[in-house]
């Protein structure tokens, strides 16, 4: 991810990123760039192309979520970081009333190439005001694209594709696959948006699985396929817009659907899909849609009940198992 932001801003002299300690701490006395973001993926950008194109904000959400929809309008291509997904709530109205609607608003006049990158998930004992994964309150709203990758590959062509979009693109990273590795051109590239990503081929059960849900599946998958249950895993990568006609075909294909989402199970992502599936295939399925999502609950801090929180291999397993029985 680091990589496509420094590709992108060599390309563009528009592209700017700004957010809280994307540098080193607004103020602060201590070394310049310590940091590069919470979690480093802006590590080393500030040496490279100086603090007029990337530079840290107060801590202010709103301001600067509205000062990057300012920018995107007046030409900019405004990279803006948002530690934790939990905090978009302080800017909500930013998003869904001014980012989402001004190009609809002015008739296509203005466009809004704007990029909120901000980090979702449970797993890292980071308790429930950093933990939520609510990528399906921003699906709900037209005028958002949303993007959640799964892998490096994934991570740096998604970005690169959200950067160069005209629309606003909330990106969506799970804190917890930071240190995954896979293989990664090092040119630049581009994934479309709307083109899920076949990870497995099987013939019996189809898994789509969301952001980091896909690494839980492969290793339910790689268990079922020593029984001699073969399952595709589909990862949508991008949930607005989504894929649908290939999740269709492969429903069509296996005829039985297993969602693993790790967001709320109310107005889920796991629930839209579901509504989809039994909408315009409920011809082809042989066996009742199964959903597994997260309780309707905060996230805990407690590790045991965190962890219980979580979907989980077992669970996908348990729930092929049922499906298949």
């Amino acid at each position: 991810m680091n990589e496509a932001l420094i590709q992108e801003m060599e390309r563009d002299k528009n592209i700017i990123i700004f957010g809280e300690d994307v540098c080193g701490g607004t103020g602060g006395s201590g070394e310049k760039d310590a940091w590069g973001g919470a979690f480093g993926v802006t590590k080393g950008i500030l040496e490279k192309y100086g603090s007029e194109r990337i530079f840290d904000t107060p801590i202010t959400e709103s301001a600067f979520i509205g000062a990057g929809i300012g920018s995107a309008m007046t030409g900019m291509r405004p990279i803006v970081e948002i530690m934790f997904v939990d905090f978009l709530g302080v800017c909500f109205d930013q998003i869904f009333n001014q980012a989402a609607k001004v190009r609809y608003m002015f008739g296509g006049m203005a466009t809004i190439p704007l990029v909120i990158r901000t980090t979702f998930g449970a797993g890292s004992r980071s308790a429930s005001q950093h933990s939520q994964a609510l990528y399906s309150i921003f699906t709900h709203i037209p005028g958002l694209k949303v993007v959640v990758p799964s892998n490096p590959y994934d991570a740096k062509g998604l970005l690169i594709q959200s950067i160069r979009d005209d629309d606003p693109v909330i990106f969506l990273e799970n804190k917890m696959l930071y240190d995954i590795e896979g293989e990664v051109p090092d040119q630049s590239y581009t994934i479309p948006f709307a083109e899920a990503h076949v990870v497995r081929e099987g013939k019996d059960v189809l898994i789509v699985a969301i952001g980091r849900m896909v690494e839980f599946s492969i290793q339910a998958a790689e268990q079922l396929a020593h029984e001699g249950i073969q399952c595709s895993i589909l990862d949508p990568r991008t949930l607005s817009p989504l894929d649908e006609e290939l999740i269709l075909d492969l429903v069509d294909e296996c005829g039985r659907l297993v969602i693993v989402d790790e967001s709320y199970p109310r107005c889920s992502i796991a629930s839209d899909i579901s509504s989809l599936v039994a909408e315009k295939a409920f011809d082809a399925l042989k066996a009742p849609i199964i959903k597994i999502t997260a309780p309707h609950s905060p996230v805990p801090y407690s590790p045991i009940l965190e962890d219980t929180y979580l979907p989980s291999k077992e669970k996908i397993v348990d729930a092929v198992h049922e499906l298949v029985s």
